[in-house]
């Protein structure tokens, strides 16, 4: 990897004081640092620990480290750049901290996440050295030092990015070069041949050509990230950067700092400034998911930001230009969402001017095949098992495409996981599925008779319920984060219910 340019990460002051790093830190501060780094530095795993432990309750299931990756990564990251920063040499802290970037990139971990990390970094550092003395100047120095870091992460992480997406979308127009139109399988990461999903694919292209918002509707699981990522990569510059949100994860009220950022001391705990969502995704795409989580007050500052091309960090008095194309999805019916007050109208009339619908997986039982063999190919190479899998078998084959996948694309995803998680075949066998899925077999159906309608037991809701909560868990493999977005609950009350059934 090629060092960093000497000109854009350290820049003479012309003041007799020392280098000047992105014109906000001048190596004779770096020593008011000294005290807060050398306690660091002795105190490091408990910072790590503190660290981990922010971290695991800000994000819960959806967070992408473990523990022992998190620990690998940042453990060494943190141990060498402190150092680094007490010898004053920031040469070696500037390329450390880019490596750094790239690998968070190359791991697929969010940039929010990343920023949010460094912030719940500096709370952990407060935390755990709560008897380091510390002055205004210190505090000062070491937010300074906070901005050069996330200067530096974020110009190595969209770097990576824009280069690894770059070969991608070489590949796929390769790729969908040699192929008619009516004869394509695959699409920017989206897989069916169906009429459905070939007219899905027209319409991609045909948003994609233009910066206008654009709104997806689909139920959970169809793939709406992935439409979103195919719009962008079918625009004039794909390279951009791509920024995506689910507002149902982040809480309403912390929305709109998380969007348009914020000025330091705007709010108790500001203790920087934050870009925010929609400066991350200057000149590229900001995708919202499930939007009709937001609160209609901050549904109307998105609509203004959208209309004027500009945003007001809170606590700010002035506006901010930016360049962003809005995507947004939803799972529900707009026009019934707008009814029952979800989704501001204003808001769904400037995004019906693009609308993509996704269909449900039920409506194209004819793509389970190409999607079993694009899931097959995907777990082959990240799970590496010790039997590598090569097909379905056909009872199993014709289990699943008799099955109607109220989880759609999701839920045949986490199926076939399992199914090379449990399995130790080089098919995917019957055996395997979820007994949801095996009890719709086509060559077992045909054996039973048919039963009348008294004497089929009813059962009571109770048992009703039990039976949809353990379908849900199974076809997610006892993912619960994933399991209450299917069932459409919060997590809390799935955690009820399964307390309560025992499961």
């Amino acid at each position: 990897m090629a060092e960093p340019d000497s000109k854009t990460s350290i820049t003479t002051a012309g003041d007799g004081r020392g280098p000047r790093h992105f014109h906000l830190l001048f190596e004779d501060e770096l020593k008011t640092l000294e005290p807060i780094l050398q306690a660091i530095v002795e105190h490091l795993d408990d910072v790590i620990a503190h660290w981990y432990r922010l971290y695991v309750l800000h994000f819960g299931d959806e967070r992408s480290l473990g523990e022992r990756e998190f620990h690998e990564i940042f453990f060494n990251a943190l141990s060498h750049n402190t150092r680094e920063l007490m010898s004053g040499d920031i040469d070696s802290y500037t390329i450390n901290t880019i490596r750094l970037g790239e690998s968070l990139a190359e791991r697929k971990m969010p940039f929010a996440e990343v920023v949010a990390s460094l912030h719940l970094y500096e709370e952990s550092v407060h935390i755990a050295l709560p008897h380091t003395k510390t002055s205004v100047d210190l505090i000062t120095t070491f937010d300074k030092l906070s901005h050069i870091r996330l200067i530096l992460l974020a110009d190595a992480y969209f770097r990576s990015e824009a280069a690894v997406a770059a070969a991608r979308i070489q590949a796929l127009e390769r790729e969908a070069s040699r192929l008619p139109r009516a004869d394509r399988q695959n699409f920017h990461g989206l897989v069916g041949s169906s009429a459905v999903m070939r007219e899905l694919y027209d319409r991609i292209e045909s948003a994609g050509g233009t910066r206008g918002t654009v709104l997806i509707v689909g139920e959970s699981g169809t793939g709406k990230e992935l439409v979103a990522r195919a719009v962008h990569e079918c625009g004039a510059n794909p390279e951009a950067p791509f920024v995506a949100l689910n507002c149902a994860a982040i809480p309403k009220d912390l929305i709109e700092s998380e969007l348009f950022g914020y000025k330091r001391g705007a709010f108790s705990g500001a203790n920087a400034e934050y870009l925010g969502l929609f400066r991350a995704a200057e000149g590229g795409t900001l995708f919202l998911d499930e939007v009709t989580e937001m609160s209609p007050e901050t549904q109307s500052k998105l609509l203004r930001a959208v209309q004027e091309r500009t945003v007001r960090p809170v606590g700010a008095t002035r506006e901010v230009l930016v360049d962003v194309r809005l995507i947004a999805s939803t799972n529900r019916d707009p026009e019934e969402a707008v009814r029952a007050g979800q989704l501001r109208q204003d808001l769904y009339y400037r995004l019906q001017a693009g609308v993509l619908q996704v269909p449900a997986l039920r409506e194209r039982l004819e793509d389970v095949e190409p999607l079993l063999d694009h899931f097959i190919r995907f777990f082959n190479e990240k799970l590496k098992p010790r039997i590598p899998v090569h097909g379905v078998e056909s009872d199993a084959m014709e289990a699943m495409q008799a099955y109607q996948w109220p989880g759609n694309v999701r839920e045949l995803s986490n199926v076939i996981e399992s199914a090379f998680t449990f399995g130790r075949s080089p098919t995917i066998r019957v055996e395997t599925l979820p007994n949801a899925i095996r009890g719709r077999s086509v060559k077992s159906a045909p054996s039973d008779p048919a039963p009348s309608a008294t004497s089929i037991p009813i059962g009571t809701f109770a048992d009703a319920e039990r039976e949809l909560i353990a379908r849900a868990l199974e076809s997610t493999s006892g993912n619960k984060l994933a399991a209450a977005k299917l069932l459409r609950i919060s997590r809390k009350k799935l955690y009820a219910k399964i307390a309560k059934y025992e499961l």
